[in-house]
């Protein structure tokens, strides 16, 4: 495992003075009661977890606390229950697999605060592992309620922030909880934080951009933040289309935001003032309709798209241009899908870039939920460098924003 004995956030290259933030390998654990935001937000169907993916990447930290005596007491979210109770949200399937990958009992309790809580919490013995109840059960989670992250605090002497998919939310067990008790980065947030910050202030060059997904107004912050950083950005997927509209190109039925034509307009005029070499899709893969079994063919950019028809893909001549330019790449990082690659006949474009991806000598970085369903569904994952387990999270980093979860923590001059 790749480890920073710290790591920075608001590096100057962000507009912002640099900061090192402790982790939890700069705090005394043993003995303590350890409070960590873990990301647990994972796929459960029947009572099972069916994707660990998550559970796995917050193992470092938990074991590195069990290892060395630490009284630990997990806290995560699931789904979105509003607020209050709902049995389809509860992590007792999460216990019981984390129970099974860590080879140790894990005690969980029905409920995020309150007596049961606090009489579990005081039960702890060094390397115990208690798990509380999804935390958005609680009311004042999501409004960053003071008394609940205070009633939290007097669980525990420490608080350590995992929880890099959470991070951009100034919640009370991500944010809120650091104005009360020494607050330092578990492995993986130090990863997640370390390896893009790095990418971004200081990447080994050339530096090429893949961004997709559906639309532009979703990543207008990534793109004017990655315009002014990568040597080469490319674009397809369903915003591919606005930026083609913005050029005078005809789309047919395609997904087009008009309102974004001109912000469109103005990240290209953008990248080329600053030199910066911007790829759009010369071919497309085009349907009759949306659908999985829709007639399909493959059409220039010169010729358009027909009436009544929708580009749902990159075509083949734009995926060999894509490939041709991460190949010489040294640092990559990929956001949103080429086009729509749950379906396999408009799936070969996303595939293409995966494989580039996977074949490039340098430091490949995926970030965001659809990009990253398509490399572990195409069983690439193991040959990234990075796959993050964050998508706002990851997003919001990529546009130079502030992650208020990673703001909270301790400066390393603070201790």
């Amino acid at each position: 495992m790749e480890t920073f004995s710290f790591f920075r956030v608001r590096d100057p290259v962000f507009g912002g003075m640099a900061m090192e933030k402790a982790t939890v390998r700069d705090v005394e654990v043993r003995g303590k009661r350890v409070f960590v935001r873990v990301d647990f937000n994972v796929p459960v169907e029947e009572g099972r977890v069916t994707d660990d993916t998550r559970i796995r990447a917050a193992l470092p930290t938990i074991r590195y606390l069990i290892d060395r005596g630490a009284r630990v007491i997990l806290a995560s979210h699931l789904g979105r229950p509003k607020g209050r109770a709902d049995d389809r949200y509860r992590l007792d399937p999460v216990a019981r697999r984390l129970e099974e990958i860590l080879g140790r009992p894990v005690r969980k309790v029905d409920a995020a605060v309150g007596p049961e809580v606090e009489k579990a919490a005081e039960e702890l013995k060094d390397g115990d592992v208690l798990l509380l109840e999804n935390v958005r059960f609680e009311p004042g989670e999501e409004k960053n309620d003071p008394a609940l992250a205070q009633a939290w605090a007097k669980l525990a002497d420490l608080y350590v922030n995992d929880a890099f998919g959470s991070a951009h939310r100034a919640h009370a067990s991500t944010a809120g909880l650091a104005r009360y008790l020494p607050a330092v980065a578990g492995f993986l947030m130090e990863r997640e934080i370390g390896i893009m910050g790095r990418a971004l202030a200081r990447p080994e060059r050339p530096f090429a951009a893949v961004i997709g997904g559906a639309k532009v107004s979703d990543k207008i912050g990534v793109l004017r933040n990655l315009i002014d950083r990568v040597d080469r950005l490319l674009v397809g997927g369903g915003m591919a289309n606005t930026f083609l509209a913005a050029q005078g190109r005809r789309l047919g039925n395609s997904l087009v935001e008009r309102d974004q034509l001109d912000t469109a307009r103005e990240i290209l005029e953008r990248a080329s003032a600053r030199g910066t070499a911007f790829a759009l899709p010369v071919d497309l893969v085009v349907a009759d309709r949306f659908a999985a079994d829709a007639q399909s063919r493959v059409v220039t950019v010169e010729e358009g798209v027909p009436e009544g028809w929708a580009a749902l893909d990159i075509g083949p001549e734009t995926a060999r241009r894509y490939r041709e330019i991460l190949a010489g790449a040294k640092t990559v990082i990929w956001n949103g899908p080429m086009g729509v690659f749950e379906w396999a006949p408009f799936a070969a474009g996303t595939l293409a870039v995966a494989e580039a991806m996977a074949a490039v000598e340098g430091t490949t970085i995926v970030g965001g939920g659809d990009s990253v369903a398509a490399v572990e569904q195409m069983g690439l994952a193991d040959r990234m460098t990075h796959i993050s387990t964050g998508g706002g999270a990851s997003l919001e980093f990529l546009e130079g924003r502030e992650l208020p979860g990673v703001a909270a923590l301790m400066d390393r001059k603070e201790r």
